[in-house]
């Protein structure tokens, strides 16, 4: 765990600071190289990993495997996870920011934990790298439910950027993933560091 981390667990200052329609991306290096897609809903992270990374290209439907929700605080966890611990690798804070629960608007308004329960989320997000309409639509049950992560037909669409490859920078710390690991080992060997599990 990271400095700026510590301190903020200890302080409190990330619990005061919460919005419940907030929004973050993790690159998170584990067996497998994903991303972690993560919306504040009813206090906890809705988190699903999305192998790929999310696109902007409409015609992209990306696989979205959900996974255990995380408290709140972790959208600003930004270290190493030690080996053998679950999810051992860097984790990257990729993008943040707010979004708009678009079943919401209109004449039918849906929650965000309905639209959850329902298999059906669209959000506009406001991020830092991403702006615009996606969905998450579930399309198979079971104990990791698989959804599909589709950026939605909007203005932000664009299918010639590719955001995941092309901007590999933390919009936390400015750090790409490869420092994040060689910083985050080099903590963990001297002081060791709270688990956050993904």
């Amino acid at each position: 765990m990271d400095t700026d981390q510590r301190e903020t667990s200890r302080n409190g200052a990330n619990q005061n600071s919460r919005t419940d329609n907030e929004f973050v991306i993790q690159k998170h290096a584990a067996r497998q190289l994903h991303f972690d897609f993560r919306l504040a809903v009813d206090g906890a992270l809705k988190s699903w990993a999305v192998p790929k990374g999310p696109s902007l290209d409409p015609a992209d439907k990306r696989l979205a495997i959900e996974v255990d929700d995380h408290p709140l605080d972790y959208a600003d966890f930004e270290g190493v996870i030690p080996e053998g611990n679950y999810g051992a690798g860097a984790v990257m804070v990729w993008d943040r920011g707010t979004y708009r629960n678009l079943r919401a608007e209109g004449e039918s308004t849906i929650s965000m934990s309905s639209a959850y329960h329902e298999g059906l989320i669209e959000v506009w997000l406001e991020g830092e790298k991403l702006v615009g309409g996606f969905a998450l639509k579930r399309f198979r049950e079971g104990k990791k439910p698989q959804w599909l992560l589709i950026k939605m037909d909007d203005s932000r669409a664009d299918a010639r950027r590719n955001p995941v490859s092309t901007q590999n920078k933390s919009v936390k710390t400015g750090r790409t993933l490869d420092a994040i690991s060689r910083e985050g080992k080099e903590d963990n060997r001297i002081a060791g560091s709270e688990v956050y599990e993904n």
